[in-house]
C-alpha cells in the first residue's frame, strides 16, 4: 500500500505546488486562449481528457452510479491529476490495503477466493 500512497501524496503536493504557482504567475484566460490555438495544445488537452474519461470510468466502475461518483468524476474533470490521486489515497485508506476492494470497490465480494465463503 506505502508503495502506491507514497507517489499519489506526492502527486497531491506537487499539483497542489503547481497549481498555485499557475494561478499566482499566470494568466488563465490568455494563456489557455493560446495554447487552445497550438495544434499541439489541442492534442495535450485530447490526450489529457482520455485519460480523465478513463479513469472516470474506473470511479463508475468501482463505486457505482452514487453521487459520490459523480462528485469524484467532476472534480477529476476540473482538478484533474490531484483529484485523480486524492481518489487514490482516499481509496487507498478505505480499504486498508485490500487491493481487490481497491480496485473492484463494490463489485468486491468480502469472501471472494476466501474459504469464509462456504460457510
Amino acid at each position: 500500500m506505502k508503495r502506491t500512497a507514497i507517489p499519489a501524496a506526492l502527486g497531491v503536493c506537487a499539483m497542489l505546488i503547481v497549481l498555485a504557482y499557475g494561478f499566482v504567475a499566470g494568466d488563465f484566460s490568455s494563456e489557455g486562449r493560446q495554447l487552445l490555438s497550438m495544434p499541439w495544445g489541442i492534442v495535450s488537452l485530447v490526450d489529457l481528457y482520455v485519460g480523465f474519461f478513463l479513469f472516470s470510468g474506473w470511479i463508475l466502475f468501482r463505486e457505482g452510479s452514487s453521487l459520490t461518483s459523480w462528485i469524484w468524476i467532476a472534480l477529476v474533470m476540473s482538478l484533474g491529476s490531484l483529484a485523480i490521486c486524492l481518489y487514490v489515497l482516499v481509496t487507498l485508506f478505505t480499504t486498508k490495503g485490500d487491493w481487490r476492494r481497491f480496485f473492484l470497490g463494490l463489485r468486491a465480494s468480502p469472501c471472494d477466493g476466501d474459504p469464509c465463503a462456504q460457510d
